[in-house]
Parts: structure tokens; sequence; C-alpha cells
């Protein structure tokens, strides 16, 4: 800029600059009115205390005081009430109230007869009437006007542009001093007429009011928009994160909520910078409670049946307004995303528009809610977080058309819905943190975790017990030190648990199904010192000879002799703390140590941390819908990933009880505990399902809503004996323990029998090609479940990340256009017979096809002729090579899958998770075959 010698020309440039933007000379002129009332009641100030109250120079301090203190509180109030927002219907607001307490100070002095009494000190003025009036006429002077000139000169910073800011500022200033002198020399001059200092009082308030009808009527902001975002501040203290995202959306923009309450459509219109138009439901339209909101509002009534509805959505996006819709048609009644219309999808594919994802939450605990409230604890006023995300367009295949082009919109869409919920799900603090937090939203009262022996723990019990626990097995390690948990499914495990993470340590999850040699190798893999376990479970399960083996390697405490020093001051201390856990816990810290099953090799120790774990959560529940009035059955050991993340922590962390059995071979025993527990969720794998299908009632499953399965193909039979016998379908899943453990997942939304769902969101693959396959390719993983790294038994202690963040899962599959995954099998299972590779997982699924109701597995043996034979082994009694490849022929097979011969077993060796333990079968195989 070229500095200019005449300084009132400089001036005049400034303030013409400045009314060349109409809201920029809005606020200037705001803004002075402020300075004008602040110059005015300064200035009366000395004269008013000292003649009309005959206060000492002490009490005019005191009052610039209070006139200070109160523009501070008033200017924090605007500051709160604007949420980091451009909120200006508080500005008329406040100009009423300046103009109310300057009427209530002109009345308090307006009649007061000068006195000739000794001068009034501050504290005879606290007892004084007339000295208490004037300052509550002070006080609220200053916090409305705090409040009037926060937001006005934030609007103002805001609005100007970065290269003119200064010069905008600038300018505002000098039309301030402007109204300052002028209200300086009117005071001057009134009083010099013998106006008194309540006539002078009763102008301002007058003029006051003529002020913020001016402002009202002049707003540059939509007052309506303003005025409830101010109530949904104020009555539901509401945080918005993201709200720049709103602010830049461009001329085509489709804006998409979920839909919690009925009070979302308010919410939308209150966030809003430009007037949008609302997708409506031509028959909620019409209901009476929808009308007064259709007058502040523009609204397009849509007909869902009428084909036109999604032409009309187009052309209202294609105008250049915000369209604002409710992608699930209607209000949640499960309290998670629910079905995703196509025609929403479509038109924001269509248009070429941005889909800005807006998630709500925190009023679906209102009664304007579809939800039961067995489904979400009630509050008249809950605290309300909307998190929105930038904006971007859907993407689908170009080739597709008509129908299938609409499903892919549709699918995409969902996507976006998806990993809104799974993107503003926090996961940046600990797993004791999160149960904490679920506690407090839940209440402190309800039931966490039951088993059948000790029965049910509220939240604060097992937290109470978890703290009471973990500040004694503190003592096992130094901090950040692995302790071994060698428990079954049962509330112990969990205090455990829970207490260990809860005090800095890390508890690794003893698999004691493993065998005595896989043990031994994971306690030396992650340096364990001392394992925690029972003595009644080590009866129970006989497992003295597994002891016996660790010997001196690691010590043994078992919970009943710990449980018998504990005294009652220790026990009340907990219960009083245990809001807090013990030692503060990073997100990026250690939470668990599990362990790889073995069944290729040596375990190795995965670590897991907090954020790979709740992470996995969130994703998880982005795709599932479930709440409080759910109930998980948990059969799955907790030293399995799947036990420990899905069965307990999801739960635990959303508020879902959780009934813990140590056994998912009792058949009988487990559809019982369903129909007592009236369990909604249940895990399990296919030997397991199959197995609970062969023994429970058609009634025992009644209460399911969801049965997931992993770990192991789910067969023909097993599905069909589940939909016929109880009406289920099984959602099958996809996992490995180091991605925490859920990889993909077909869900109710989304299901394809033969896959294993679509990845979950948040996660990115890579298929790397594997000579000798066709399609698909070795999957590599990477995302924020994906583990910080190994524990070796070779290097004891010593992590080792993925490199660069990617996990190689071993696994080949194949992702088909529509995103779900198949898998083709092991890397490590695949046999390499006359230079073509065959899987070893597609034999089983033939077998599984011709022998249903048995076990199978192949193994892959040196050939000197091909390479390498299959050789097939199954429980099926009679079974033989012929059957097999007649009925593999007529189901598709290649001549390539038959196997060179067919073995029977009359038991199938098994891993503690159902898996058949195919490292055990290869190795029998092969010493059968030299033998």
């Amino acid at each position: 800029l070229r500095i200019r010698v005449n300084i009132l020309a400089s001036t005049f440039d400034l303030l013409r600059h400045l009314g060349d933007d109409r809201r920029l000379l809005w606020a200037g002129l705001a803004s002075s009115w402020f300075w004008t009332v602040g110059a005015v009641a300064l200035s009366l100030l000395p004269t008013m205390v000292k003649g009309a109250l005959g206060g000492a120079d002490d009490l005019v301090t005191a009052y610039l005081a209070v006139f200070a203190i109160a523009i501070a509180i008033g200017s924090g109030l605007a500051a709160w009430l604007s949420g980091h927002r451009i909120v200006l219907v508080t500005a008329p607001i406040a100009a009423l109230f300046m103009a109310g307490f300057a009427a209530l100070t002109a009345f308090a002095i307006g009649r007061v007869p000068a006195t000739t009494a000794p001068p009034l000190g501050l504290l005879a003025a606290l007892s004084d009437p007339l000295a208490i009036r004037v300052a509550i006429g002070m006080a609220g002077l200053a916090v409305a006007g705090g409040l009037f000139v926060v937001p006005v000169f934030a609007a103002l910073q805001t609005w100007a542009p970065v290269e003119a800011r200064a010069r905008v500022v600038a300018a505002v200033n000098v039309l301030n001093a402007f109204f300052m002198t002028i209200a300086s020399l009117a005071v001057a001059g009134l009083q010099t007429a013998g106006v008194s200092i309540g006539m002078i009082w009763a102008g301002l308030a007058g003029l006051g009011l003529v002020v913020a009808v001016l402002v009202l009527s002049t707003l540059p902001t939509h007052p309506m928009r303003d005025l409830l975002f101010l109530l949904y501040r104020i009555l539901f203290r509401l945080e918005v994160e993201g709200g720049e995202h709103l602010e830049t959306i461009g001329p085509r923009t489709v804006v998409a909520l979920n839909h919690v309450s009925f009070l979302d459509a308010g919410l939308a219109l209150a966030l809003m910078e430009r007037e949008p138009v609302f997708a409506i439901d031509a028959t909620i339209a019409k209901k009476w409670w929808v009308r007064p909101f259709l007058k502040v509002a523009r609204a397009l009534a849509l007909d869902p049946l009428k084909p036109m509805a999604t032409r009309t959505l187009i052309h209202g996006v294609e105008s250049g307004d915000p369209l604002v819709i409710f992608p699930e048609g209607r209000l949640t009644v499960t309290g998670s995303l629910m079905k995703v219309y196509d025609g929403a999808g479509l038109v924001a594919l269509k248009t070429g528009a941005d889909i800005v994802p807006v998630r709500i939450e925190g009023l679906e605990q209102t009664p304007f809610t579809r939800l039961a409230p067995s489904q979400v604890r009630r509050k008249l006023f809950p605290k309300v977080r909307v998190t929105i995300l930038p904006g971007r367009p859907i993407e689908v295949d170009p080739t597709l058309v008509g129908r299938a082009r609409r499903r892919a919109a549709g699918a995409a869409l969902y996507g976006v819905m998806s990993d809104l919920l799974y993107r503003t799900t926090r996961i940046d603090h600990s797993v004791i943190d999160a149960v904490i937090e679920a506690a407090k939203h839940e209440g402190p009262g309800r039931v966490a975790i039951e088993d059948p022996v000790t029965g049910s723990l509220s939240y604060r019990r097992m937290l109470t017990g978890a703290r009471l626990l973990g500040r004694r097995l503190a003592r096992l390690a130094p901090a950040g030190g692995a302790v071994g948990v060698m428990l079954p499914n049962a509330n112990a495990a969990v205090l455990a648990f829970l207490g260990l993470h809860s005090a800095g340590r890390v508890p690794a999850m003893i698999n004691f199904t493993a065998g005595p040699a896989n043990v031994l190798a994971a306690v030396r893999a992650a340096e364990i010192g001392t394992i925690v376990t029972s003595r009644a479970f080590i009866e129970k399960a006989r497992l003295q000879p597994l002891l016996d083996t660790l010997g001196d390697d690691v010590g043994v405490l078992f919970l009943e002799d710990l449980r018998a020093t504990l005294g009652a001051p220790e026990k009340l201390w907990a219960l009083l703390r245990w809001k807090h856990p013990l030692a503060r816990r990073d997100a990026d810290e250690p939470v668990a140590i599990l362990f790889t099953s073995g069944s290729e090799g040596t375990p190795k120790g995965v670590v897991l941390s907090s954020r790979n774990m709740l992470a996995n959560t969130a994703q998880a529940a982005a795709r599932i819908d479930f709440g409080r009035a759910d109930k998980v059955l948990d059969v799955l050991p907790v030293f399995h990933s799947f036990g420990l993340t899905a069965g307990l922590v999801l739960p635990l962390i959303s508020g879902v009880p959780v009934f813990l059995y140590p056994s998912p071979l009792h058949y009988r025993v487990v559809p019982e505990l369903v129909y007592g527990f009236n369990a909604t969720i249940l895990f399990g794998t296919d030997t397991f399902l199959a197995g609970y299908a062969r023994s429970a009632h058609p009634y025992d499953f009644r209460s399911l809503r969801y049965v997931v399965a992993g770990a192991e193909p789910v067969k023909e039979t097993t599905r069909a004996a589940w939909m016929e016998k109880f009406g289920l379908r099984i959602l099958e899943g996809y996992g490995v323990t180091e991605t925490a453990p859920v990889v993909a997942l077909n869900t109710p939304m989304f299901n394809r029998f033969g896959t294993v769902g679509r990845l979950l969101p948040g996660m990115e693959p890579r298929l790397e090609p594997v000579a000798g396959i066709e399609e698909g390719g070795r999957l590599f993983l990477r995302g924020p479940n994906v583990m910080l790294g190994y524990l070796r038994t070779e290097a004891p202690g010593r992590l080792e990340p993925p490199a660069e963040g990617w996990h190689d899962t071993g696994d080949i599959v194949k992702i088909d256009a529509d995103g779900f995954v198949t898998i083709l099998g092991r890397a490590k299972r695949f046999a390499k017979i006359g230079g073509e590779m065959v899987s070893l997982a597609a034999v089983e699924k033939l077998a599984a096809a011709v022998w249903p109701d048995a076990q199978v597995s192949a193994a892959a043996l040196p050939d000197p002729r091909k390479g390498e034979r299959v050789v097939l082994v199954t429980t099926r009694e009679g079974a033989t090579r012929s059957d097999f490849v007649t009925r593999a022929k007529a189901a598709g097979g290649t001549e390539l899958m038959n196997p060179s011969e067919v073995v029977v077993w009359e038991k199938m060796p098994l891993l503690g998770t159902g898996k058949i333990d195919h490292l055990t079968v290869t190795k029998m195989v092969r010493e059968a075959a030299r033998a």
C-alpha cells in the first residue's frame, strides 16, 4: 500500500471502502452503538455516583470494576452461545436488554433528591438499596453490551477480506471514535443545559429500543436460523465439529444426515449458512406439527411411490440450492444406521453433487424420537454433538445402467453414511476410558456382565472390581510389562483384563488349549513373568499338567489367594474411585497381547493398542445396528481376538449386557442360555453353530437378531439348518487377530452367501498377484485397527511392527465389483500340482458339500511325479474317493481338485477356537505317509 500524507483523505478512503460492503458497514455501525453506550455510561458514572448517590471515590472505582467485569462476563457468554459460529440474533436481543437496563438505571436515580449526608463508602453501599439497584443496572447494561459487541465484531473480522482485514478494523475504529465523540459532546451539552442524569439515561434507553429494532430489521444473517441455533445451544449445549464444511459448500450440494429425532430438521436449518431446501415425505409434510416448520423453511414434499420424486430432487439440486436429505427416509428405530434409499444416492450421482455427511448424536435421547425407552437412556435436555465431514462426490462403475446403476448409487451413499458413523466415533483414548464413559452414559447401575457362577455385575461393580484387582496385579510387572491371564469366559477374566489395563500393565491372554509347547512359546515371546489364573478353573479344566510344564519359567498367582487378602478399606476406596483408572493410558499404548493359533507354526504375540481395538469396534458398529435393547452371549474364549473385541469390548462400550460362558462346545447348554438370557446376538464358528442347530429346540433362539460366524467357512448345510429350523440367517464374516480382528462382514443391508461380506470402513486393501492364481491375490491390509506388531519367540519382548503399516494376511482373496470379499484360501494352504495352484480350502468346500455332516481337512504331500498331491481327511464313516469325484464333478470341481486318496478318522484335531487344526492334520498325514 502507498502511504498517504493526507490523513483526512486516507481516513475518508477507509470509511468509503467500508461502505462498499453492506455487511461490513452494518457491523461497523452496530459496534459503534456499543461504544456510544459505553462512552455515555462512563462519562455519567462519576457524576451519578457522587451526585445522586453521594458516593465516595472508592465507590466510583467499585462501579468501574463492576462495569468491566460484567462486560467480560457478557463477552464470555457470547462466546459460549456462539459455539464457534457467527450467530448475530444475540445482537438485537442484547440491544433490547441494554435499553432495558438503561431504563432501570434511569428509574432508580430519576427521583433521588440531593443529599448532604457524609460520602457513601463501599461497605455502606453494600447495604444501600439504591446503590444496589444502580449496580444491577450498570452490571446488566455491561453484560448485555458484551453479549452485543462480541458476535458483531467476530462477524466483522470473519467477513472482512484477508488482504484488507486490518484496514477494515481501522475503519471501524474510526467510526467508533466518531460516535463516541458525538455521544460525549451530546452528554456534555445536555448536562450544561440542565438535563438531569436520569433523563439522559431515559433518552439512552429510548434510543436503545430504536437501535434494537433497526439491528433486527437489517440483520445480515437469517434471524430464524440464528435463533434456532441459539435454542439448541442453550437447551442441549450443542457442539459442532467441522462447521466450516457447511460454510464453504458449492452450488451443487446434498447434505445427508442420520435421522434420530423429530428435532433433526430444525437443527439442520440452524446449522446451514445458506438457506437450504428440505426433502420431506409427502405424508409427513401433512402432519400438524410439521406445518410450522414448513412456514420458515423451504421444502419439497415428495411421494416415494411416484417415479417423479427423484427427478424433482434432481431439479432442486441443479437449481443451486443446497438440498438437505435424510437418506434413511424415516426416523431410526434401532439407534443406528438403517436402510439407505437408492434414490438419494442417484440424485447425487446424476447431478454430480458433493455429499456432505452430517452425524447427529444426543437428540435420540430426547422424548422426540421413535426409539423405545429400553433402547435409549432418556434425558429431557441431553448434550447434542454434531459432526460434519468434508463433501465428496459418490462414484460408481460408469458401465452400469438402469437398476444396477441405481443400486450402486444407493450402496455408495450407504458407504458414505457408514463411513460417517465410523469416522465420528471416538477412538483416541484408552479402552478403560471408553468403558468408564459408557458407564456414565448408560448409568452406573446398568448390568454390564454376567456369568452363570458369580451372577451379574453392574458397570459400577465391574469397574470397582477391576480397580481393586488392578491395584494388586500391578505388582506383578513394571509399568508397560505383560502379565499373563489364563481364565475362562467369566466375570473374573473381565476384571483381570480391565484391571491390568487400568493399572498400566498389558494383559496377555493365554490360550490354554494350545498345548504346553505353544503356551511356553507364548510366555517367552511376551516375556511374561506371572500368570493370573484360578484354582477352581485349573482343577475343572484339568490344566495342572500345563502348569507343571511351565515350571520355574513363570510364576502363578491364584485369584482365590488374592481375594482373601483384600480388606474393607481397600474395597471402599476402590468403590469411591471407580470412575478413575489407576494410570493414564494413551490410545496408542498396548491394551492386550493375543497369540496366533499356532496352526501354521510357533504362536506369535499380537500386540494390540486401544486405538486398534476401539477402531475395530467403531468399524463394526458402523455396519451393524445394535443398542441397549440387545444382549450378547459370548461363548468364544477371551483369549481369541473375536471373543475379546467383538464379544466383550464392543458391547461393554456400547451399553450392551454380556453373558459370559466358558465353553462353546456345550451344544445342549448354549441354546438354553440363549433362551434364558434372551440373547439377541450370538457369535460362533461353523463347527459350533452346526452343533447348536442339532441340539437346540426350535424355540430356543426366538430372541436372536444376529448370528455372526467367522474363523472357518460356513457350510451350506449349516446355513440351511439355521434358516429352516430357526428362521435365522447366518452373517458370515472374516477377520484375523492382527486386525483386532474383524476385516469384512455380511450385514442385513448387504449380504451375499459364499462371501465374507464387504470390507469395513477405514480399511485399505491391497491385492498382490500370486503365480498360478488367475483371479484375486494375496491380501494386505492397512488401517487404524492393524496391530502395533508381533512378538516372536526368537526375539522376546522386541516389537516387530508391520512394514509401512501393511499387514500380510496370508490369505488369497478376490473382491468383486460390489466390494464383497471371497476367501480362496490360505497362501500356505495351496498345493502345486503339475504347475497349477490348487486351493486346499476349495477342496474342503467341495468335500463339505459331499459329506455335509462331517468334518474335513485337506493336506498337501510331496509327489515325485506331479510335485504335490492332496490327501483328504474326513470324519465321515465309509467315505471314499469315488464318492468325492462323482459329486465334485457335478458341482463344477476340476480334475486337479480330486484328492489322491480319502482317509477316514474318528476324530478331527481342533483348536480352542473351534477351527480345525490343519497343521496337526498335515503332520499326522505326513507321518502316516512316511510309515
